[in-house]
C-alpha cells in the first residue's frame, strides 16, 4: 500500500492493488455476482439471509419482538451469510440485494415473493406489515422515522469511518481516527441529549427507531464495538447507557442478538435459526457437545 504521507491522488483512480486491512479480500470497485449460488429456502413465511453484525441484529431483534407479541406470521428462517468468504456475492443473494450487503429478506407470504434489502427498509417493511413498533399517528410515525433515518445516515461514520480506521485499517492514521472519533462523540452527544428528555428515542414507546440505533450505539456504550469504549469515554453518556441497559434487558433482544452470530461465547451463538426451539437446542455449545 502506498504511504499516505505525501500522497498525491492521480487524475483518474484505478484499482491496481489490494486495499489492505481486515476486509481486503472482499473489497472491489464493481457490483454484481462473482459466482453462481442459489439461496436455501426454509419452511417459514420470511427468509432472512444475514450475519450477526449490528445491521443484521436489527432485523433479528425486530422479528423476535414481533413473535413475542404473538405475530406468528413473523416466523422466519435465518440463514448464515459468511461475508468474509464472499457469500454475499453469490447470484442468489445478489438477486435479492444488488448491493451485496446483509441483511436481505425474502417475504414468501403473499402471491408473489417480495424482496427487501437495506436494514432500515426491512425494519419499516416489517413494522408496517405487522402494525407494531411504529405509531399510526402522523406526528408519532414521523418522529420514529426521523430517528430511523438518523441512524441510517450516521452509523457509516461509526462503522465505516471510526471503526475502520481505529480497528481494521492496516495502519493507524491519526488524522482519520481523530476525524471520526470527533464525529462519533458528537453523535453520542446527540443521543444523550435526546434521551435526557425522553425514555426512548421517539418518545415514551419502544419502536423500530430504538431497534435500529441500539446495535450500533447501544453496543458501543456497552463495550461491544471495536474495543473502543475507553478510548471514546462512553461511560460519560449516562442517558445512552440507561437506555441501552433497558433495551438489553428485553428477552427478545437477547434472542435477536444470538441469531447468525459467529463470535463470542458459544452459548450465545445461534448461527442459523429455523425454529424457536433452536435457542435451546442448537447454540454452538450444544452442537459442540453433541459432536464430541
Amino acid at each position: 500500500m502506498t504511504d499516505s504521507i505525501g500522497y498525491v491522488p492521480p487524475k483518474v483512480w484505478t484499482w491496481t492493488q489490494p486495499s489492505g486491512g481486515a476486509f481486503a479480500n472482499i473489497n472491489r470497485p464493481i457490483a454484481g455476482p462473482t459466482h453462481d449460488k442459489e439461496l436455501p429456502i426454509g419452511r417459514h413465511p420470511l427468509q432472512l439471509y444475514s450475519l450477526g453484525t449490528p445491521n443484521g441484529v436489527k432485523v433479528t431483534i425486530l422479528l423476535e419482538e414481533l413473535l413475542a407479541l404473538g405475530h406468528f406470521g413473523a416466523e422466519y428462517d435465518a440463514w448464515l451469510i459468511k461475508i468474509g468468504e464472499g457469500d454475499q456475492f453469490g447470484s442468489g443473494f445478489v438477486a435479492i440485494n444488488p448491493n451485496s450487503k446483509i441483511p436481505a429478506l425474502l417475504d414468501l407470504s403473499g402471491p408473489e415473493p417480495i424482496r427487501v434489502f437495506e436494514s432500515g427498509s426491512i425494519l419499516l417493511y416489517l413494522a408496517e406489515k405487522f402494525g407494531a413498533f411504529l405509531p399510526k399517528d402522523v406526528a408519532g410515525r414521523t418522529e420514529v422515522l426521523n430517528w430511523l433515518f438518523w441512524q441510517m445516515g450516521s452509523a457509516p461514520y461509526l462503522g465505516g469511518g471510526f471503526g475502520h480506521f481505529y480497528a481494521y485499517a492496516p495502519t493507524k492514521i491519526e488524522y482519520a481516527i481523530d476525524r471520526f472519533a470527533m464525529e462519533v462523540k458528537r453523535q453520542l452527544d446527540v443521543l444523550d441529549r435526546r434521551l435526557a428528555e425522553s425514555e426512548y428515542l421517539a418518545g415514551n414507546d419502544y419502536t423500530i427507531a430504538d431497534i435500529a440505533v441500539f446495535p450500533w450505539y447501544g453496543g458501543l456504550v456497552m463495550g461491544w464495538q471495536y474495543g473502543a469504549a475507553e478510548f471514546l469515554s462512553v461511560q460519560g453518556y449516562r442517558n445512552v447507557q440507561r437506555w441501552a441497559d433497558a433495551i438489553f434487558a428485553r428477552p427478545a433482544v437477547k434472542r435477536g442478538r444470538m441469531v447468525n452470530r459467529t463470535s463470542g461465547e458459544p452459548s450465545e451463538q445461534l448461527r442459523e435459526r429455523h425454529d424457536a426451539s433452536d435457542f435451546d437446542d442448537k447454540t454452538q455449545d450444544k452442537l459442540a457437545g453433541a459432536s464430541s
